[in-house]
């Protein structure tokens, strides 16, 4: 009998308060799923900023090199940076939200990545390829290469 009280699971229990959420431990499906959500508002939040960044890209050679003194000089108050961060950001949020994307579609067609192990390594591949990624794009924009 000893054996089986030592042997228990561990009691679930819903989230009351912020001040649980430090003791919480979320597995890595539930980070991905919270992200995927977090990258897809943080997208819809900064679609004017998307749509400026594509109109100056592509209405003229001057409106583009208006862009590129925009990310070297900043723009107003805001210095050159801040912008590149806001985009690392976003570059960050597109790559989550489409490999979270692929992978709950995946998970939709195929009966075996719903299993325990195969959506917790789905998961973790999620993250590290949206991570690895930015990283790197992250290098580029900030001129490392």
């Amino acid at each position: 009998m000893s054996e089986l009280a030592s042997t228990r699971r561990r009691e679930f229990r819903n989230i009351n308060a912020l001040t649980d959420l430090p003791t919480y431990r979320l597995p890595a499906p539930g980070w991905v799923s919270i992200l995927h959500r977090v990258s897809g508002v943080l997208m819809f939040v900064l679609l004017p900023f998307i749509i400026w960044l594509f109109d100056l890209s592509i209405t003229s050679e001057f409106s583009f090199a208006r862009l590129r003194s925009a990310f070297e000089n900043g723009v107003g108050f805001l210095p050159g940076w801040f912008l590149k961060l806001v985009v690392l950001g976003l570059i960050w949020a597109y790559l989550h939200h489409f490999f979270a994307g692929l992978r709950h579609v995946w998970m939709d067609m195929s009966h075996a990545a719903v299993t325990k192990q195969r959506g917790g390594s789905s998961a973790k591949v999620v993250l590290v390829l949206s991570l690895v990624l930015t990283v790197v794009l992250g290098a580029k924009l900030f001129g490392l290469y």
